[in-house]
């Protein structure tokens, strides 16, 4: 996916959260993350909305930490949360593609950095807010989520700070039904995960199912759709794999 459909994708995304938030209220409980009221989904993902903008906006070179959580509720919230979502949009449409600032996982720019990791940011906060409001969640594209598991697999937990080990070496297999090539191999240790896109080699346990739902459930949104081997794999997965925000 090239930077400008990130942008779109956080434009919509970020509209659709607001408006499943809205709808919610704010006192709802999101069950996607037990621990969080909508108030708080929309603090959060408001206040990382304008981290991110800050480092594209202001060309910052040096990790900054996030600011305060705002002190506003009910409608004041959530315009809150439509002023800074939009002002990343613009931020991110405007600046130039030479772009030089902070980011934190590799990527063709800065700026292709800032565009894909916001996008995932707020699609799987989106899958949070509709969550708490119920009803029928939107679809997530097939493209998107496969790029998203990728993000994932051999981004974030690529990095030292990946608290999914294993004293045994293990190995999990990752494959989307409903697209091309999507296949990733994790090899599990006592070091951060070392993912490849392909399906060499046997693995201990594999998860499969359509990108999207794999997405979700990588993310601990959703349970695995289909788990065949050793499930103990799987399940090492869902309880060390949590991404927090520091």
């Amino acid at each position: 996916m090239e930077t400008a459909e990130f942008v779109q994708a956080l434009d919509r995304e970020g509209r659709l959260l607001a408006a499943a938030a809205e709808e919610a209220g704010a006192d709802a409980k999101v069950p996607t993350c037990p621990e969080w009221q909508v108030r708080d989904l929309l603090g959060h993902t408001g206040m990382v909305h304008r981290w991110a903008a800050a480092f594209v906006a202001e060309g910052r070179t040096s990790h900054h930490p996030g600011g305060e959580l705002p002190d506003l509720d009910g409608a004041q919230l959530v315009a809150w949360f439509r002023e800074g979502h939009r002002h990343l949009v613009d931020t991110l449409s405007s600046a130039a593609p030479d772009l030089r600032c902070w980011h934190f996982l590799p990527a063709p720019s800065p700026l292709a950095f800032w565009a894909r990791r916001q996008a995932h940011e707020t699609a799987v906060h989106r899958v949070d807010a509709e969550s708490a409001r119920g009803g029928t969640p939107t679809a997530i594209g097939v493209d998107f989520a496969v790029d998203g598991i990728d993000e994932l697999l051999r981004g974030f937990h690529a990095r030292p700070k990946s608290m999914v080990r294993s004293e045994d070496p293990r190995v999990l297999r990752v494959q989307a039904t409903d697209a091309d090539g999507a296949v990733w191999t994790v090899r599990l240790s006592t070091e951060p995960p070392v993912s490849e896109r392909d399906d060499a080699g046997e693995a201990d346990c594999e998860v499969t199912g359509p990108a999207a739902r794999l997405y979700l459930a990588l993310w601990n949104r959703l349970p695995f759709p289909t788990v065949t081997g050793d499930a103990s794999v799987a399940a090492l997965w869902c309880e060390k794999s949590a991404v927090t925000w520091s």
